[in-house]
């Protein structure tokens, strides 16, 4: 007998390309794990919880400013914990612990890829893989998270680029 589809895991992939951005000059701003405010202007702050930078069990709280400047309760939150991280494969994995979003079983990867594009400079690029498994989103049909992880990933890709070409 088949689970009902709403019980199932969602599980979901997605890439975004740095053309002109080398893996190595990207893996040390996506592992700096506390610091993800830098790269993805969406969220006002990210801050250790506890545990020890770089390594596993390390918590991080992520925050939006609030939608509604007179509303507290608009700010989107989540605790995400450190799973693993591999400087050799330039891998890290994490789970939502807490959050207000609605997302429950929570486990995602992110790895960064070198890839044999060349630019017109001859400088080598990226890509970014990250991958997630949870459970289904009340409201949400499993497109949206799709949509969701898609969007996100393309505005932290487009922020690293810009501001590994600004240095």
């Amino acid at each position: 007998m088949q689970e009902p589809a709403e019980s199932r895991k969602w599980e979901r992939k997605t890439t975004a390309v740095l053309k002109a951005s080398a893996a190595e000059k990207v893996w040390p701003l996506l592992a700096d794990f506390c610091n993800l405010h830098k790269i993805f202007p969406k969220l006002a702050t990210c801050y250790q919880v506890e545990g020890v930078s770089g390594q596993q069990g390390l918590i991080r709280c992520c925050e939006t400013p609030p939608t509604n400047p007179a509303e507290e309760s608009t700010v989107k939150w989540v605790k995400e914990k450190l799973l693993m991280i591999d400087p050799i494969k330039r891998c890290i994995s994490y789970e939502i612990i807490e959050n207000n979003m609605g997302f429950h079983s929570y486990v995602a990867t992110m790895q960064v890829v070198p890839t044999n594009d060349i630019d017109q400079d001859g400088a080598y690029g990226c890509k970014i893989d990250w991958s997630v498994v949870c459970e289904p989103v009340d409201g949400w049909r499993s497109e949206n998270l799709q949509e969701f992880l898609e969007s996100n990933l393309q505005l932290v890709a487009k922020t690293m680029e810009h501001a590994l070409l600004s240095t």
